[in-house]
Order: structure tokens, then C-alpha cells, then sequence
């Protein structure tokens, strides 16, 4: 029961219509020879659907990929499809990315989209949260606060710290630690959604007790959003 994301943005204009544009319709197809195994390796963009009411595009990044099994004495490729839920959304005069997959492979999709949207990687970049934003979530849930990480320390020879347990708000090592690094990673539970939350400062978003990917594109919007744009 955990969905994983990440939550990019666009470093130049472009509208909700001309992504969708530049989207629809993409589809590329690219042969796989390997001894008697021949694939043909599909990469596409299916499933667009513009909510002009809610300033939002969403989609599935579609991707074969070939993996290698074991069978009977030889190993044998095998073709794999990954199929990864996005949105683009705009909120004041920024356009967002967000990519419902772990952090490598969200990361992976975002350049290809960047590639389809701008011919080039760089187009789409990580978003940010400043360690004070952070610290403003984990002050919003505070007795709800399990686990907080710190990095950029200034203690020699000390790279992270960390804080575990029910009672970090009770801490007086909590604001000690604020005070030697910034905060990089909190896991607290959002009261209003009954979600258990894992936020980082490159908006990698991590629910840990929901399946339901519409609804964790929900939260972003409604929570992770503001967070960036402070």
C-alpha cells in the first residue's frame, strides 16, 4: 500500500494546449534482435485527457524495455512494459510535472518527456522545496512528525542526521538539529486525509497507506503544490 512520485517543472512557457499537442499522438517503435528473439519495442503517450476546469493534463507514459530470464539452461530476453501516470498543471505562472513512479524511474520519464516536449533534456527540471517550507509541513502535523532527516550539516565529519519516534515535537534536539543542517526529508501524517506522507526537498512525494493514484495526484495538487511555490 504505498504509491511513490515525483514533482518536476517546466523551465520554459508552454501551455496546457501546446503540451498536449506536442503529446498526442506520440508513438515510437524501435526493432530488438537478439539471436531467434525478435520485439518490437513500443514507446508512447496514451490516455490524454485535458481537465481545462482544473488547469490540468494528464496521461500514461508508455515504455518496453527488455529484460533477461533464466530458462530451462539459457537465458532468454524477455520484453517488459512500464506504464507510469503523469499530469502537467498549472498553478500561478508555473506548469508541473507529476510522474506517479519511485524517484529513478520518475526521473527517467521526466527527461523523456522533456526530449518529446523540447527536443532536448533540461526542458523539465526538479522541482524545490526550501528546508524552512519543510520544516512549516512538519510544524502543520507536529505531533504527527515520525521521522525527519537533515543534510548540508556543519558538525565535521557528520553528513546526515536523523530523528525517529512519536514524540520529535517534545524534542529539544529537534530545533538543535535545525539548527546544524536543513531539514531534507520529513514522514509525518496529514490529519486531514489520514495519509502517511514522506516529503523531500527535490518534491519526491511518497504515500504510504493508499493504492489509488488519482488520489495521490490529488494530494500533490492540493498539498505539494503550494509547498513549491512558496
Amino acid at each position: 500500500m504505498v504509491v511513490a512520485g515525483k514533482v518536476f517543472r517546466l523551465s520554459e512557457t508552454l501551455s496546457l494546449n501546446e503540451i498536449a499537442s506536442r503529446l498526442e499522438d506520440y508513438r515510437v517503435e524501435e526493432p530488438y534482435e537478439e539471436g531467434d528473439y525478435k520485439f518490437t519495442l513500443v514507446t508512447e503517450v496514451v490516455g490524454l485527457l485535458p481537465k481545462p476546469e482544473e488547469n490540468m493534463l494528464k496521461g500514461v507514459y508508455s515504455h518496453d524495455y527488455v529484460i533477461h530470464v533464466f530458462h530451462r539452461g539459457k537465458v532468454a530476453p524477455l520484453p517488459r512494459t512500464i506504464e507510469a501516470l503523469f499530469s502537467f498543471a498549472q498553478r500561478e505562472d508555473t506548469t508541473f510535472l507529476t510522474v506517479v513512479e519511485k524517484k529513478r524511474l520518475a526521473n527517467f520519464i521526466a527527461n523523456k518527456l522533456s526530449e518529446i516536449l523540447f527536443d532536448r533534456v533540461g526542458g523539465i527540471v526538479e522541482a524545490r522545496i526550501p528546508p524552512e517550507t519543510l520544516r512549516d509541513f512538519h510544524l502543520k502535523n507536529p505531533e504527527d512528525t515520525k521521522i525527519t532527516f537533515f543534510d548540508n550539516v556543519d558538525i565535521p565529519n557528520v553528513n546526515k542526521l536523523s530523528l525517529y519516534g512519536p514524540d520529535l515535537i517534545n524534542t529539544s534536539i529537534f530545533e538543535d538539529y535545525c539548527k546544524h543542517g536543513d531539514l531534507w526529508y520529513v514522514v509525518a501524517r496529514a490529519k486531514e486525509y489520514g495519509y502517511v506522507v514522506g516529503v523531500t526537498r527535490d518534491a519526491s512525494v511518497t504515500i504510504f497507506n493508499l493504492t489509488d493514484k488519482e488520489k495521490y495526484l490529488e494530494y500533490v495538487t492540493k498539498e505539494v503544490y503550494p509547498l513549491i511555490l512558496k
